[in-house]
């Protein structure tokens, strides 16, 4: 039995016929009577019989009828409540990213969403290889994953709101001998030691494609995912890497500079369930990250002269 098979056993008892209760419901007698005959079969004793030229119920099929009132009294309070869930402005919105865009976007997540009537955020870092991104939307309500300008689409099992496309630099000491150029090729930096992530991160292959076009393998002395960390390392003198340019603070020690012949760009991407969309907290949440990239990218033109000094990388 179903919810619409109740409701025309609880009309039935109230007007007396099938054609009345098709006119009621807006439908065919017949498709009336299908129904109730799919809901006798359900159940072991009679629901209605004939009283002259009306169709009565029996004692068993007004007890029903009389269930089929509290039923669909709890159906509509079940809407309801799923209505206010999808509507409610200020609910709980899980946010998922990986180190860097976390570093970069949930202090102005926070800031942008602070206030009375707007969503909670609940922040969580997940730093996994590129394929394991889109599982994550099972998990959390928006997660932001990176992968390259080259590489393929997310599945279709999600969707991608693309906040960033983020160039990657080459960063080096201060006093580097590097450092004095506007931009470095493959070639220029192919004998350096590099820093580098490690396999099934999406920055590596920007890496092996350098090795590849300077037509030599690359020295990898440290392999370290985190760029705080990488930062300090190159700081220290212990070789060189790729370092994203708008999502990492300027560090005192370091110089970013584009790479020419490569394409050493990624993508910062918003991986939700499209049916989560439904939801006006996480479209708001989606409105302040796309808000919060535009304020990433603005940053970058204020920052000091330790950060690229061409154009983005092609």
């Amino acid at each position: 039995m179903d919810e619409r098979q109740l409701r025309i056993l609880r009309e039935l008892g109230e007007l007396g016929s099938v054609t009345a209760v098709a006119e009621a419901l807006l439908v065919t007698p017949s498709a009336i009577s299908q129904q109730l005959r799919l809901l006798q079969r359900a159940l072991p004793v009679p629901l209605t019989e004939r009283q002259g030229r009306r169709l009565a119920l029996t004692d068993a099929g007004q007890a029903l009828a009389a269930a089929a009132v509290e039923v669909e009294t709890a159906l509509a309070r079940a809407r309801h409540t799923v209505e206010e869930f999808v509507e409610r402005p200020d609910a709980e919105v899980s946010v998922a990213a990986f180190h860097s865009a976390g570093a970069a976007f949930f202090p102005l997540l926070l800031r942008g969403l602070a206030g009375p009537g707007r969503p909670v955020p609940r922040l969580v870092d997940e730093d996994v290889p590129q394929e394991d991104f889109p599982r994550l939307t099972g998990e959390y309500d928006i997660v932001l994953a990176h992968r390259l300008d080259f590489a393929p689409p997310w599945p279709d099992t999600v969707a991608a709101s693309t906040l960033l496309r983020e160039p990657l630099d080459v960063a080096m000491p201060a006093g580097h001998p590097l450092a004095a150029k506007r931009r470095v090729t493959p070639r220029d930096v192919a004998d350096e030691p590099w820093i580098a992530v490690h396999d099934g991160f999406p920055v590596l292959a920007v890496v092996e494609a350098v090795a590849a076009a300077a037509g030599r393998r690359l020295r990898l002395a440290h392999r370290i995912n985190e760029f705080a960390v990488v930062a300090e390392v190159v700081a220290a003198g212990g070789g060189i890497a790729l370092m994203p340019r708008w999502t990492m603070r300027p560090h005192p020690a370091l110089v970013l500079r584009p790479l020419s012949g490569v394409q050493a760009r990624r993508h910062i991407d918003a991986l939700y369930r499209p049916e989560r969309t439904a939801r006006t907290a996480i479209r708001t949440v989606l409105a302040e990250l796309r808000h919060a990239a535009r304020t990433i990218r603005e940053r970058d033109a204020t920052a000091p002269g330790t950060r690229a000094t061409a154009g983005p990388a092609t």
